[in-house]
């Protein structure tokens, strides 16, 4: 994997020199840079002049665009009022002055809650099938028309004589990042960006102020719930245990934690998001914002996808008294966090000029690659079952990726060669011991190791303990056939698996 990415860097630095003008972006780009077409039709093309005006659907004849008003999400951005991909209401919550999309699925009175966080450069609705698919499993993991085949729900029927199981409702809720999706896309140097930045009041080396202590006063005066204060940290970690490829582990003499742009899309930022909006719109009652203990404790089950996993673990740690536990979805490990790089302190710099040259000069070659055929070929590398990537999920991708703002998102985004890592969040003695933890992955991912996926058990290691002591993972599952995005690729057993660690947090 890591020869992979450096062979694409490499490929995208002679596009860069050749073109002067034309960048590559991580998404459309990086994973295909080395098998792009010779040419593409007129009418497969992005048009720049796109991201110049208000933006609808770039399907015209989606049921979503054409059958639906649509929502401005600013003055150059407006999207669907349904998703194309779920047909569910697109709704809007209101975050640090920014707009942010969200879905919600299932009854209101649930007998448990699920948020889903989706990976890199995708959004809400990479969550389609669990969105709508959840609340059509019994506690078994059985679909309706499995059950109706089977003889009952839980299969039951069928000469199998086992116990049936009571039937699990769940209200489920999926959130489009900060930068990702329909959600706003500020410039990283707007004032109220830098403002918003998770990053700020968060590292000992600096003076800025967190914008959620800021407004601290005037949040406890309209809401019964105090927010927890951040505790400074250092913004470099020395001799951090992590795992390596093969299942090893192995000590990171330095791991940087702040974005080296300073910008507002790393995941100390959507950390506090996913917080505020779980405790702003999950759990708040539908008639103000007073906080209800209204299924189970009140606490939310988190469920993360790839680069979905550091925002969430992160959110667990600032806050565990929002969540009861966390399932990770194939995590990743970020082969360009310059902790990951071999031969650091040689290879970075070439990394940065690399990330500086798409900065300055993407824009070009990020328009000219962000169709649906150049999309859809990319998702085949990622994905193990391929008759799955339909026209519906490459259209849910990729109209967001067209609005305006996005590309700068993108090219920030791969710029971020720091943050926390998975292995080095499990074995904090901030993460809390009492929030279960399961991974599953599908054992056909080329992005993910399967043996560093195994060791997460083993190698996060608590600074007072020794390796696998007293560690959050209960529970790790390999799925066969499957790739990096199991709950799009087979949706029933990833759906079954998490009704099932809700059955595990039930019993705590």
């Amino acid at each position: 994997m890591e020869r992979s990415i450096a062979k694409v860097l490499a490929v995208v630095v002679v596009v860069v020199a050749v073109t002067s003008t034309m960048g590559v972006s991580a998404f459309v780009v990086l994973p295909a840079a080395a098998s792009l077409p010779a040419s593409s039709s007129s009418s497969d093309v992005a048009s720049p002049l796109r991201r110049d005006r208000r933006l609808r659907s770039t399907s015209s004849s989606s049921s979503s665009s054409s059958t639906h008003p649509t929502i401005e999400v600013d003055e150059t951005t407006i999207m669907p009022s349904h998703s194309l991909a779920t047909s569910l209401p697109n709704l809007v919550y209101d975050w640090r002055g920014y707009k942010i999309r969200y879905q919600v699925s299932g009854p209101r009175d649930a007998d448990r809650t699920v948020l889903l966080v989706h990976g890199l450069f995708v959004n809400s609705d990479h969550w389609r099938k669990a969105l709508s698919g959840l609340n059509d499993l019994d506690a078994a993991g059985n679909s309706a028309e499995e059950d109706e085949r089977k003889g009952g729900v839980g299969g039951g029927g069928g000469g199998g004589g086992g116990k049936v199981k009571a039937k699990k409702t769940v209200r489920v809720y999926a959130l489009d990042l900060l930068g990702s999706g329909w959600s706003s896309k500020p410039n990283r140097d707007d004032p109220n960006a830098r403002s918003a930045n998770g990053e700020n009041g968060r590292f000992l080396d600096d003076d800025t102020t967190c914008y959620r202590e800021r407004s601290m006063s005037a949040m406890e005066t309209s809401s019964s719930k105090k927010k927890k204060r951040k505790r400074r940290t250092s913004p470099i970690l020395e001799n951090v245990p992590l795992g390596t490829s093969y299942g090893g582990h192995r000590l990171a003499p330095k791991l940087e934690l702040r974005h080296p742009l300073r910008s507002p899309y790393n995941f100390y930022t959507w950390a506090e998001q996913i917080a505020d909006f779980t405790r702003d719109v999950v759990l708040a009652s539908d008639d103000d914002d007073v906080v209800v203990e209204r299924r189970g404790d009140g606490r939310v089950t988190l469920v993360a996808n790839s680069i979905g996993t550091m925002s969430s673990l992160q959110s667990m740690i600032d806050e565990p008294d929002l969540y009861d536990g966390i399932m990770i979805v194939n995590p990743n490990f970020r082969e360009l966090h310059s902790a990951e790089v071999p031969f650091s302190s040689l290879v970075m710099p070439f990394v940065r000029y690399v990330q500086s040259t798409l900065r300055n000069n993407g824009k070009g070659l990020f328009r000219s690659l962000a169709t649906p055929s150049t999309v859809k070929r990319i998702l085949m590398e990622p994905y193990a079952v391929h008759d799955v990537i339909d026209d519906e999920l490459v259209t849910s991708l990729l109209d967001p990726l067209l609005t305006n703002g996005a590309d700068d998102v993108v090219f920030d985004t791969l710029s971020y060669s720091a943050g926390p890592l998975p292995e080095q969040q499990l074995g904090s003695d901030d993460f809390p011991r009492d929030r279960p933890v399961w991974v599953v992955y599908g054992k056909d991912d080329p992005w993910t190791p399967s043996r560093r996926v195994e060791n997460l058990g083993r190698v996060c290691v608590r600074p007072s303990g020794g390796i696998g002591e007293n560690g959050p993972v209960e529970r790790i599952v390999g799925l066969d056939g499957a790739g990096h995005c199991p709950h799009d690729e087979v949706p029933d057993e990833v759906n079954g698996l998490i009704l099932e660690f809700l059955d595990r947090l039930d019993g705590l």
